[in-house]
Parts: structure tokens; C-alpha cells; sequence
């Protein structure tokens, strides 16, 4: 089957089943999430990073919200959000809001946020019949089309924030904002050819920016005359590209050839005593510590093991995050 072949039967796959599954997550599970990471004003904490909240935390709260059909923390979440972080001329969100002080950090966008916001309001829209949900995730999905797609010669490309990316007319992307599912239902609520465009432009950049011995994709790459790692950031497949698998298995995308490089580097270390977070694919080291239970699930998910970790509450919020997406990806994918 040709890509193109791919991805349109994965469109149709998603369009209608996705927001009408039951939770796989156990109740206990997410009410833990709750108790853990989102306060009673709707704003969900980044316990490894000082407290923090940011527009990615925010959206993955709204997705698990509406995931547990839970509308009243949905409501909260979204109310924070709303009125804490789309601060800006457009309804795209700042993307770090600090305690200290209450205010944002920086008016820049993360665009991996704002995906995760406008996926779980269309998904809110459709479960609960709310039109005003499928009105801003549309708001913020033509936003996205508007301020932050680029032709380039390797298709389109997905800048990950409106500011600081594109130098000496080289663009700066980071793989993992290329959140597959989501895209796959944005082509639902705001059709465009774009959101197929840049379904197939992810895909390339898989195929052509391999790095290191396993030949695993870059946290952040730089668009050259061939994609490079970016000298501005660590040259690590780490915690940004980890979750370059779990959205090809939530999108159906997972074929051999694209989790080849995850299942060998994992399967490298598979009779180890651990398992790496990450490697430098600069020099192929890698990290000496056991890769937190979020990855552990990720790696589970791209095995196609069906026990996963469970949440427990001395995980860290990304951590934590990451074990009920991949609960999330493991059902709606069709792995349960």
C-alpha cells in the first residue's frame, strides 16, 4: 500500500470510532491523575519542572477529560486555559504560564499545545454535542493553517511556535509536534489539504532523518540541504521524539519500516537490567538510568504488549501523562 493509500484508510478509521470509545484507563487511574497533576481551578501542574503549567499540559488534561467523559474537569481545564494562556492577537495559546507571579513567561506558542487543545475541543464538541467546543478548536486549527505551516522542499513543514525556528531561511522542527491522530481528525473538523500534506511530510522526515547506529530520529531537527540535528539543542533521541511512536500506533501508521528504529534500539537493551531514556545520536551513548514508566508504556505499546505500567503517584507529571496516553493509543488503535 502506497502512503498515500495509508493514510487515507487511517482517516477513515478514526473519523467516526475514536471519540465514542470506552476508557481504558481505570477510574482509580485518573483520579489519581486529578489529585496529582490539575488543581481545583483547572490548571494542570508540571510537577518535574518547579510547578510550571503550559499549553501541552493543559491539552492533555482537556484529551483525558473528555476521554473519561468527566465534562466538569473538562470545563475547568478549559476555563484556565481560555483565560490564562490564549492571551494573544490570535487564538493560538502562550505556551508556559509560572506561579510565581500568576502571569505567563513567554507570548510565544508551543504548537504541540495548541494541537492538543484544538484535538480535545473537537473531541469534547463531538461527544457532548457542544458547537461552541467544535468553534474554537476550529478557531485554533485554522490558526495553526494560517501562522505556522511553511512549503518547504521536503514537504510541509509544522513550525513548533510562531518565533524563534526559522534561520538563514533554515526551519528549525521538532518530529514529535506531528501529532498524527490529531491531524487525522483535523481533516474532520476544518478540511484542508494541508492536514494530509503534512501527514505525508512527517513521514518523510521519519524515512530521511535518521541519526546514530540505531538510526533513530532527533528531539530537533534542522532543515538543510538534508535534515541534520539541530546544533541549537542536545543531539538526543530523548523526550520529545519518544512520543514519535506512540502517535504512529494511535494513527494506524505503524508500519515495520516506521517503528524499525524504536524496536531496535529498544530491542538492543532488551536482556539488559534497563532500558535507556535516551541516546546521543551524536556519539550513540546513551543515558545511564532507567527510562521512566511513561517510556516503559511507549515501549510496551510498540511491542504490542498489552500490560502496561500503571499510574502511581509518585510518577512526575510527564511521566504520568504519557502512561495514560498510551492506554488511550493502545485502545483507540485497535492493540485491545
Amino acid at each position: 500500500m502506497t502512503k498515500l493509500g495509508i493514510v487515507a484508510g487511517a482517516f477513515l478509521a478514526l473519523a467516526c470510532g475514536a471519540c465514542n470509545s470506552s476508557a481504558p484507563v481505570s477510574d482509580a487511574e485518573w483520579g489519581l491523575y486529578q489529585q496529582r497533576y490539575v488543581t481545583a481551578e483547572g490548571r494542570v501542574i508540571d510537577t518535574g519542572n518547579v510547578d510550571v503549567s503550559h499549553s501541552e499540559g493543559q491539552g492533555i488534561g482537556l484529551l483525558l477529560s473528555v476521554h473519561h467523559q468527566d465534562r466538569a474537569v473538562f470545563d475547568r481545564i478549559w476555563q484556565w486555559t481560555r483565560t490564562n494562556l490564549q492571551t494573544r492577537n490570535d487564538k493560538l495559546f502562550s505556551w508556559k504560564w509560572v506561579p510565581a507571579g500568576g502571569s505567563t513567561a513567554d507570548p510565544n506558542n508551543a504548537t504541540d499545545g495548541d494541537l492538543f487543545i484544538a484535538w480535545a475541543l473537537y473531541r469534547a464538541g463531538r461527544r457532548w454535542n457542544e458547537a461552541s467546543y467544535l468553534e474554537a478548536a476550529r478557531e485554533i486549527s485554522r490558526d495553526v493553517r494560517a501562522k505556522l505551516l511553511r512549503p518547504s522542499p521536503y514537504g510541509l513543514m509544522l513550525l513548533p511556535g510562531e518565533q524563534g525556528f526559522v534561520k538563514d531561511g533554515q526551519f528549525t522542527v521538532n518530529l514529535s509536534y506531528w501529532m498524527f491522530p490529531a491531524l487525522q481528525d483535523f481533516n474532520q473538523l476544518d478540511p484542508a489539504p494541508e492536514w494530509g500534506q503534512l501527514i505525508e511530510s512527517g513521514l518523510k522526515l521519519l524515512q530521511t532523518g535518521r541519526f546514530g547506529r540505531w538510526q533513530l530520529p532527533a528531539d530537533w531537527v534542522r532543515l538543510a540541504s538534508k535534515p541534520e540535528i539541530s546544533p541549537d539543542f542536545k543531539p538526543h533521541f530523548g523526550y520529545d521524539a519518544i512520543r514519535i511512536p506512540l502517535y504512529l500506533i494511535w494513527a494506524k501508521l505503524d508500519t515495520p519500516d516506521n517503528l524499525k528504529p524504536f524496536r531496535d534500539f529498544w530491542g538492543y537493551f532488551k536482556s539488559a537490567s534497563f532500558v535507556p531514556a535516551w541516546s546521543n545520536l551524536s556519539d550513540d551513548s546513551v543515558d545511564s538510568y532507567n527510562a521512566f514508566p511513561g517510556i516503559q508504556a511507549i515501549i510496551s505499546l510498540s511491542n504490542q504488549q498489552r500490560l502496561l505500567p500503571k499510574l502511581s503517584s509518585d510518577q512526575p507529571y510527564y511521566s504520568a501523562s504519557l502512561v495514560l496516553l498510551a492506554k488511550m493509543a493502545a485502545q483507540e488503535s485497535g492493540m485491545r
